[in-house]
């Protein structure tokens, strides 16, 4: 792997305020951010990044390459949740298996977003669809996490159950915001978001820097107890994302030659959600604990992956 790439990485100022949160929870400072300033700035992020991969989008013909990026985005969401359940029921019940497939199915904007500074950090360009492949996986992994645990478990799903999943996982204010955005990007001309590129664009970072600052502290916080509940978590929540990531780096080179599109694509497969999926689960599997599969994806992945996943994946890309 190339050095400077990983070196790069760990001292870029967003990820450096990732590990000051984790820093301030392990001396129990008071450090903390505001719940409503957090939601704010993750509400900011999906807007400025769903506005300008709209706005790339617009300067983009629709061509073959970007239908089959999306498709390989929803195949990927369905597919990873169906062999991630097999894995999980050699230690989990159905429903903790069916929640944590559906988390490893279903992607993290944060995680893209700080992938998207990373790529620019690195001076590597990527298509603006990317941001609708990301939005588009959000919803099939929740549906066909709840659809394995009502088709094993006992108890059968209620239907009112089911269709209020379903219509949380489609109407998902993440998923909302991250489409909407991106269809003002793609009808705004670029005369109409000059004028607010200032907002988009120029404090984008700063946002996504007290942003991971939040996240190292609610990751400091559940890692300490989710390390007592074993060695299997922890390893598939390693394992798995690294030979997602991996394989997705890899196999996309049939999909796009882009190598920031490449990029993204092993990112999205890597990754795990702890926004829209818990939200989810709270009313498809409320007997699946929140304080395993919430820690797996937050505590485990997200760290791995914007640390040490990110370089490797980008080493698969630019080698093989």
């Amino acid at each position: 792997m190339d050095l400077h790439l990983f070196i790069d990485n760990l001292t870029n100022p967003a990820l450096l305020f990732f590990f000051l949160g984790i820093i301030a929870v392990q001396l129990k400072s008071d450090l903390e951010i505001p719940p409503n300033s957090s939601k704010f700035i993750s509400l900011y992020l999906l807007f400025s990044i769903g506005f300008k991969g709209g706005l790339e989008l617009s300067h983009s013909h629709l061509n073959m390459e970007i239908l089959w990026s999306l498709v390989f985005g929803i195949v990927l969401a369905t597919c990873v949740p169906v062999y991630s359940y097999f894995i999980l029921r050699r230690k989990f019940s159905v429903e903790n298996s069916g929640a944590i497939a559906a988390a490893y199915g279903s992607v993290s904007a944060v995680t893209f977003v700080t992938s998207i500074s990373f790529l620019e950090l690195e001076n590597i360009t990527f298509g603006g669809h990317m941001v609708a492949v990301m939005a588009l996986m959000e919803a099939p992994s929740i549906i066909v996490g709840v659809l394995l645990m009502s088709i094993f478990k006992k108890e059968k799903q209620k239907k009112g159950d089911f269709k209020k999943v379903i219509h949380h996982a489609v109407t998902n204010g993440s998923v909302i915001l991250i489409l909407g955005s991106l269809a003002i990007g793609f009808l705004a001309s670029d005369q109409q978001a000059e004028g607010i590129t200032p907002f988009t664009t120029d404090i984008f970072k700063g946002f996504l820097a007290v942003f991971l600052l939040d996240m190292g502290i609610t990751s400091g916080k559940k890692l300490k107890d989710f390390i007592k509940k074993g060695k299997f978590a922890l390893g598939f929540a390693i394992i798995i994302p690294i030979i997602n990531g991996i394989f997705v780096a890899w196999f996309s080179q049939f999909l796009t030659s882009v190598d920031g599109n490449r990029f993204l694509f092993a990112i999205l497969a890597a990754s795990a959600s702890y926004i829209a999926v818990p939200a989810a689960m709270r009313i498809a599997a409320p007997k699946a604990s929140p304080s395993l599969y919430l820690p797996m994806a937050l505590a485990i992945t997200f760290p791995f992956n914007i640390t040490l996943g990110m370089p490797l994946y980008l080493y698969i890309v630019q080698n093989f």
